[in-house]
């Protein structure tokens, strides 16, 4: 009889330190866990407030290539040597390429969906000095860019698309 007493004695100062620990672990760990969630939250406050200006750039430069390779800006820009219009629309389309590998890195700081915006403005407007280059009635290199310059009048450029769109994102980021 005394061991069972003697057990009911530790167990009676046993079972409350047990229960002060477990609640003492308890608030120590959701301290911890919330020391980490501000140490994060302040971090990325950091990184965003050097991550945006990056961003920005970036969405800056793909708009600056995306005017470039506009076709209206691309005519003006790109001239003929020659009068064979496959040539012209292979020195167009060398300078839309050009104008795409130099700004290729600019992928890293905007969305998948704005990257991939970009790179159909860019086919599209590949495309669009393709088909047009492919019609009979034009004959050469000046009669393809006044074609390319009268069609661009009636509808808007792939570029604009593309633009608009990366506009829509800039808004999102504030």
């Amino acid at each position: 009889m005394t061991s069972m007493t003697e057990l009911l004695n530790y167990l009676a100062y046993l079972l409350p330190a047990l229960i002060a620990g477990g609640i003492g672990y308890y608030f120590f760990k959701a301290f911890v866990d919330h020391q980490k969630e501000m140490q994060y939250l302040e971090l990325r406050k950091e990184n965003r407030s050097e991550v945006l200006p990056l961003r920005l750039q970036a969405f800056e430069r793909l708009i600056l290539l995306l005017e470039r390779i506009a076709p209206g800006q691309l005519l003006a820009r790109v001239k003929p040597v020659g009068e064979d219009k496959f040539d012209y629309q292979n020195l167009l389309i060398a300078s839309i390429e050009q104008e795409f590998e130099h700004n290729l890195v600019q992928q890293v700081y905007v969305s998948q969906r704005c990257w991939d915006a970009v790179k159909a403005s860019k086919n599209s407007t590949i495309s669009l000095i393709r088909k047009t280059t492919m019609s009979d009635t034009i004959t050469d290199a000046q009669m393809l860019r006044e074609v390319i310059l009268t069609d661009l009048i009636e509808k808007s450029t792939p570029s604009d698309t593309g633009i608009a769109f990366l506009k829509n994102e800039i808004k999102k980021l504030f």
